[in-house]
């Protein structure tokens, strides 16, 4: 079913809970309910009845101080319920634990998610100094090899309305210019696993390899980021193709297929 008919489906008060619940994101942890009101673009009388029932459901909950709103813990238990039927996952984690322990670096495994990267796994090192990750976090798509990994092999139809949408600048080394970014796109098809070179972040690069389903199409992907002092260029090329491999041992176990409504941006 098109994205134009599954939104023919849309119940307003509903659409509207979900803006709310998605403002309070990990740029914007807590918001009051002016910012909630503002973010999301509703009057605030409306907004206050929605957070309230939001509230009463668990599904947000007041700040110590009473002043502002968070995500409740309702909503944390039914994103474990997602995560822990994601076969890819369980499948993955067995050779992202031995990547961790080959490199000493952080190892990652996300998902495309409304034109964002999403964490739905990661494998911690022992460096003291290592990226800040957690499960459930969301990360720009095109600057980030993780993204770019997924824009890579998605459908035209989802990336060209990204491509063609303002890309924000994070760093000096940052692409923003669409032709640019969809040469990059096509080095990363031809090459298999693509590289963030302080693109995100200063100090930070990090590589990304993809995980494919029963039929061949990119569901996930399983990244290595870290700082630019340890995934120098000299080591990237050994930390890539071991990547590419691990992610092409998970692949290969035959993944159940995805759900494309996550796609939609």
């Amino acid at each position: 079913m098109s994205d134009k008919r599954l939104k023919d489906y849309n119940v307003r008060a509903v659409e509207r809970a979900v803006q709310i619940l998605s403002s309070l994101d990990d740029e914007h942890p807590e918001r009051s309910l002016s910012d909630i009101a503002q973010a999301t673009g509703l009057h605030k009388a409306t907004a206050h009845r929605i957070v309230m029932t939001l509230l009463n459901g668990g599904f947000i909950e007041r700040t110590a101080g009473g002043e502002k709103y968070r995500l409740g813990l309702r909503v944390a238990g039914l994103g474990l319920g997602v995560l822990h039927r994601l076969d890819f996952r369980r499948e993955a984690l067995p050779h992202m634990q031995q990547l961790v322990e080959r490199f000493q670096e952080i190892c990652t495994l996300g998902v495309f998610d409304r034109g964002q990267v999403l964490y739905v796994e990661i494998v911690h090192s022992k460096h003291t100094l290592t990226i800040a990750a957690r499960v459930g976090r969301h990360l720009p798509a095109h600057c980030t090899a993780s993204g770019k990994v997924l824009l890579a092999f998605l459908p035209s139809e989802v990336v060209e309305p990204m491509l063609n949408a303002p890309l924000v600048a994070y760093t000096e080394k940052t692409i923003t210019l669409p032709a640019r970014l969809r040469e990059e796109l096509e080095v990363v098809r031809q090459r298999g696993y693509a590289l963030d070179d302080e693109e995100f972040e200063v100090g930070i690069r990090a590589v990304a390899a993809p995980i494919r389903d029963i039929d061949g199409n990119v569901i996930a992907e399983m990244s290595m980021p870290g700082p630019t002092s340890r995934l120098t260029p000299e080591r990237i090329p050994e930390i890539a193709q071991a990547l590419v491999e691990a992610a092409s041992a998970v692949s290969a176990h035959g993944l159940a297929r995805m759900t494309t409504d996550q796609w939609a941006v």
